[in-house]
């Protein structure tokens, strides 16, 4: 029992209120250090044993090529063995950047080692998580990783000198950052203005119980609330949890916001008074369209998505 209660006081204090730019309040849980630490750890192993798999295959493909080149500099090498040389170097810069953003940018914003700890990238203003914000964090990640462990590296051998060791100062406070702030903010996501969350499964949740709602009918008024493709395809499957959190938590403001805010997008204009209703009959006829469509291997991640 205490051990429950303290995990579940540690999740109070990760939990945040992120305000979409719709308006709509969404709970949501920073991730724990811990989690982004073994995050970060998978996705280098991945990577280096990635690495060793290609350095292979090109040694197995190039054959004497690849002894010309490891066996020494000193001696001239072949066009073909600068050729392979810069090949490598290219799958060195493109693991070493393109990796992460690459998995980033897409839809689940999150590496391989993310969604395997289960938590993922996301803009703290709500909005959707941009080429720019992904490239700043991730540029950023050599002055607060790579430079402290080449210092630290260097430190045991005693050649650093007084420059070397006020360096590994510096750099040791972008290391540390994500330990001084309650969010546990890289640097980079200071920068970029990210922060890392934890994430539920992308899978439809379990449908709420809106009948009524499918139908199009109002238990309240009687009036039908029937949407038409144009209507539901601005949607995706983000917006349609989002709206059935905001469903299942049934408060009276967070309500009224989604409901004003689906009928500007949508131009409609049902008055007021019957918003629970209208909402159940949106996300029950989204819902029957986004899962409809999966069906044929048409998935809409979010509004932004094509449709």
């Amino acid at each position: 029992m205490s051990a429950a209660l303290a995990s579940g006081q540690i999740e109070n204090k990760r939990q945040r209120t992120l305000i979409t730019p719709e308006g709509i309040s969404v709970p949501i849980v920073v991730a724990s250090r811990v989690a982004r630490i073994g995050a970060l750890i998978l996705d280098f192993v991945l990577l280096y044993v990635g690495l060793i798999i290609v350095i292979l295959l090109l040694g197995w493909i190039a054959g004497g090529l690849y002894d010309e080149i490891t066996s020494g500099m000193e001696s001239s090498v072949s066009g073909a063995g600068e050729f392979l040389t810069i090949v490598f170097i290219l799958i060195l810069f493109l693991a070493r950047y393109g990796y992460f953003l690459s998995f980033e940018l897409g839809p689940r914003g999150a590496t391989l080692g993310k969604r395997a700890v289960g938590i993922r990238v996301a803009a703290r203003d709500g909005g959707r998580l941009t080429p720019e914000a992904v490239l700043a964090r991730n540029l950023i990640r050599d002055i607060e990783l790579f430079m402290p462990l080449i210092f630290i590296m260097v430190a045991p051998s005693g050649d650093m000198g007084n420059a070397g060791y006020a360096g590994l100062a510096w750099t040791a406070i972008f290391l540390a950052f994500p330990f001084f702030n309650k969010d546990a903010l890289r640097a980079g996501d200071v920068i970029a203005g990210t922060w890392v969350v934890e994430a539920p499964r992308t899978k439809l949740g379990e449908a709420l119980s809106t009948q009524e709602g499918a139908r199009g009918a109002s238990g309240l008024t009687g009036a039908r609330y029937d949407f038409g493709d144009a209507e539901l395809s601005i949607y995706g499957e983000h917006e349609l949890q989002t709206l059935e959190r905001v469903l299942r938590d049934d408060r009276e403001e967070a309500i009224s916001a989604v409901h004003a805010t689906i009928c500007r997008k949508i131009g409609w204009d049902p008055g007021a008074g019957d918003e629970h209703a209208f909402l159940e009959a949106f996300y029950a006829q989204l819902r029957a369209r986004l899962e409809g469509d999966m069906r044929f291997g048409k998935r809409k991640q979010n509004k932004f998505d094509e449709a």
